[in-house]
């Protein structure tokens, strides 16, 4: 294959163009933010089920005050009959007696209940601080999760501005090669990545490699308008003074 080697020198500026976009395509999907947000999201869904977990305390614990409180009041009502019944005089010496009784049972229940209640009051108060803390927590977790997301957004903008002002000069420049040239180009980059390469002394730019005296020899004998490549990678090689030819 022939191609003017003005033409081939000008593969180089394509290679250059198509290497940006490989390292652009490679930083979209390692950008660092992006390990961040997958950390951050794990972090969000922990600190929810933390707050959910005691979220669910607390709802046990004031049922449990709630219920305790109508136990109380049911209790003080059932002393506030009794003594009615006994301020009106109108019993008997046994109903009396049990009436008496039954009032110092209510009394004990009664401080018994407000014992438990006040020690459930407590843990209420102690859970509802955990669930403020656990509110906090997951906030703050929101939050880094919203800076780490805006941060990758705003890189991919970033990323995607570089890659379609390359894709339009590419789009340019692949209409200046023939056909053929670009096609030998194209395939040997599907392959290998990288589809030209400046042959500097006797190394090939796209592989690095240091190609052999015998190739060497070979390159040395083609015609300015010869299209060689690498017996390696099979790159283009794109002779130029720096060739050292």
């Amino acid at each position: 294959m022939k191609a003017d080697a003005a033409v081939q020198r000008r593969l180089l500026d394509l290679a250059e163009v198509d290497a940006e976009l490989s390292r652009v395509n490679h930083r979209r999907r390692t950008l660092p933010e992006l390990a961040e947000i997958t950390g951050a999201e794990q972090t969000v869904q922990a600190k929810r089920d933390a707050l959910v977990a005691v979220e669910t305390s607390l709802g046990d614990l004031d049922r449990e005050v709630r219920r305790q409180e109508t136990e109380i009041d049911q209790v003080r009502a059932r002393e506030d009959r009794d003594r009615k019944l006994l301020a009106d005089g109108n019993v008997g010496a046994k109903q009396l007696a049990d009436l008496e009784h039954e009032l110092a049972t209510l009394q004990r229940r009664q401080s018994v209940l407000e014992d438990d209640l006040l020690e459930l009051m407590e843990r209420r108060e102690a859970v509802d601080a955990d669930t403020n803390h656990a509110r906090v927590e997951l906030d703050k977790a929101q939050s880094a999760l919203t800076d780490a997301q805006g941060r990758r957004d705003s890189a991919l903008a970033d990323l995607d501005s570089t890659e379609a002002k390359r894709v339009g000069e590419r789009e340019l420049m692949v209409k200046q090669f023939p056909a053929d040239l670009l096609a030998l180009y194209e395939r040997v980059r599907g392959q290998r990545g990288i589809g030209a390469g400046l042959l500097r002394g006797r190394r090939c730019g796209a592989c690095r490699i240091e190609i052999d005296r015998t190739t060497m020899s070979k390159i040395q004998s083609a015609a300015a308008d010869d299209v060689v490549t690498c017996d390696e990678c099979g790159a283009i090689l794109v002779r130029t003074s720096e060739s050292g030819l």
